[in-house]
Order: structure tokens, then sequence, then C-alpha cells
């Protein structure tokens, strides 16, 4: 095996940790036996790891660079796996997902329940109000046609596994400054099933898996709140080889309305109205949240501005709760005219007289 660790990573002694993992994420992903079908790929590959566990351990690395021999780098605690579920983070779910979270060819091998997805759904107070299908399209792992879930190969079998002898278990041996520490840990070819699959299926790689793009539509329930979720039971990831999906989990957000503010499952909207209908009172109408709904609106005599008018019933739906609706409260905004002609001007003068309320240049009392 050639030992030059920073010659298989292809970077140079300067470099940062950082660096190095980028490197040794962009190497796996080429040299992954999964993807990569080359006769030494799987060689190459435990030279990577290798390679990654020394030069990612600042304690290794120094003694690495100081010495120049693997021996003495591996005078810590000797050569451990890679966590590829970490190494992999950050090339998306989908990808790390596909490889089964390990090195090598156990990833083929795991029987795994599939994860629960969260997708945000953004919704408009229409939609809340008279429901609505949304379609998605998201990306998840897909059961795999070729294989239906199952792994194999059409002439494939689920045996036991010749790494651990069905235990689920081998023993790792590290060599330390105070002797060789034996150490029971999960088998890396079957992942702790204790079986494994002879033939893999050649579009999965044996997961019962692969990467697809989804379509899904999704029904409203009326009245639904904002952040709360809809579970879509198993459209979320596929399980490998044939376990259970999980779910699709759609988290509702709702954009705020123009003319309607929310407030649980009760509506707030505005209405401008004229001081005579102010002052004497009328009835008008105005629009609610549902198509081409108008709402009958009593202004009483004596309006005042600010005034909340409270109207049953036209509300929002309320959440599972046999199609009743909450109220619509209007706050009303009185409108005074910025002209007037000298007849209107002359009649306002004559009806401020008429009420007691007769123009006067003195000074407006103070409000208490």
């Amino acid at each position: 095996m050639a030992y030059e660790y920073y010659e298989i990573l292809g970077v140079s002694r300067e470099v940062s940790v950082t660096e190095i993992k980028k490197a040794f994420r962009r190497k796996a992903r080429e040299l992954h036996p999964d993807v990569n079908k080359a006769p030494d790929a799987e060689e190459r590959f435990k030279e990577l790891n290798e390679a990654y566990d020394v030069l990612s351990d600042p304690k290794k690395k120094s003694l690495y660079d100081r010495y120049g021999t693997p021996e003495a780098a591996q005078g810590f605690g000797g050569y451990q796996a890679v966590d590829m579920s970490d190494i992999f983070g950050g090339m998306g779910d989908i990808f790390s997902s596909f490889f089964g979270g390990m090195g090598g060819r156990g990833a083929q091998q795991i029987r795994r329940d599939g994860r629960d997805m969260g997708i945000g759904l953004r919704l408009t107070l229409e939609e809340v109000a008279r429901g609505a299908k949304k379609d998605i399209v998201y990306d998840r792992l897909a059961t795999c046609e070729e294989c239906g879930g199952s792994g194999a190969a059409e002439d494939g079998h689920e045996v036991e596994c010749p790494t651990c002898h069905g235990s689920g278990h081998v023993v790792s041996v590290q060599h330390t400054f105070l002797g060789d520490m034996q150490t029971a840990v999960t088998c890396p070819d079957c992942g702790g099933a204790g079986r494994t699959i002879d033939k893999p299926c050649p579009e999965c790689q044996g997961q019962g898996r692969v990467p697809d793009r989804e379509h899904l539509t999704i029904e409203i329930p009326l009245g639904i709140h904002d952040g709360q979720q809809i579970r879509v039971q198993d459209r979320g990831e596929a399980g490998m080889q044939g376990a259970p999906a999980g779910d699709l989990i759609a988290t509702v957000r709702i954009d705020p309305h123009e003319y309607f503010e929310r407030d649980g499952d009760n509506l707030h909207t505005r209405a401008n109205i004229t001081v005579v209908q102010a002052m004497v009172g009328a009835d008008i109408t105005v629009c609610g949240i549902l198509e081409d709904e108008e709402v009958p609106v009593h202004i009483p005599e004596g309006c005042q501005p600010g005034q909340t008018l409270r109207i049953k019933g036209y509300g929002l739906p309320m959440f599972r709760r046999n199609n009743k609706r909450g109220d619509l409260l209007v706050h009303v905004t009185v409108v005074v005219p910025r002209k007037l002609s000298r007849k209107a001007k002359k009649t306002a003068e004559e009806l401020g007289k008429e009420i007691g309320d007769e123009v006067s240049k003195e000074r407006a009392p103070l409000i208490q």
C-alpha cells in the first residue's frame, strides 16, 4: 500500500482540515466501491479511508508529519473506519442515504426503514377558506422498480453473511502502545443484520431504492392554521431492501392577505363609510373571503371612526368543525370630504346648528 497520505488525498502538507475533508469527499465519490467497478477500487478506497483517518486528526497528523510513517501516526489508537454518514453529510440527503451511511460493500446490505421527509407548503388565505388541492414535486428515494425493493438481482438471494457468519458483529484489533486491543464492532458487510444478498440488483446496487422525482397532490383541509403539518403516509423515503417507507410531512405556511388579517378563526377587514352614513346609519356590503361572497353590514346611527362591527359566521371555516365559521370584524373608517361646494358647506353649517354642533372659532376643548 502506498503510504504517502497527502498524495492519496491529492493535497499539500500545508492544507487545512477543512480542505482535507473536501478532498476526501471528492475522492470518496470517485472511489466508492458501489460506484467504481474497477478491480482495485475497494483497495484504493481503504487507502483513502486510512489517509483521511490520519490527516484529519491533528495528533495523528503531527506524528505523521514528524516521522513520516503510518505506524507512528497510529500510535494514538490505531486505524478507525471513517463514519461515512458524517463525511457524505454535505453531499445531500439523497446521496448519503443511497450509500446507506456506511463505506464499502456493507452499504448495500443493510435493511432499514425509510426516513420521514419534510417540505414547506405555502397557501393563500383563500385556499384556507375554500379548500384546495396542491400539486407538488420533490426528490426522494423511491422503491426500485427493477427488483421491487428487495435489493436482489433476479437470480439473487438473501444468504448468511460470510464475514460475521450470521452474528452481525466482528472483532476489531487496534494496535496501541499499551498492546493490542480487541473490540466487537458491527459487521461492515451486513450492517449488523447477519444476512447479505449474494447478487445485488444492478439498478439500485442492492439498496432496494433509487433516487426519483415524485409528483404528488395534497388535499388542503378547510381552516388549517399556519404551522400545522399534513402527514402523507408512505410518501417519504422508501425503506432499504423492502423495509417500510417513511412519511412526507408538509408544514403549512400561510401568506399575508391584502385585505384580510387572520385572528384564529376570525377575520379582520376595513370598510370606508361617509360622514352621512356614520351620522344616520346605513346598510352596506363588504367582500367576504369566499368566492363572490358579499357580507351585509349594518352601520348603526352615530357610528364612530374606528368602531368595530362584528358580523357572525363570515370568518374562516373552523378546522375540522363541521363547516362552522368564525366571525368577520369590520373596522370602520369615516371618510370626510376634503372640499365642499358653497351650498354643501352652508347646509353642513345649518345642520351643525340643528344638532348643537355649531361651527365655532374657539379653541377646541381637550379630550378627557
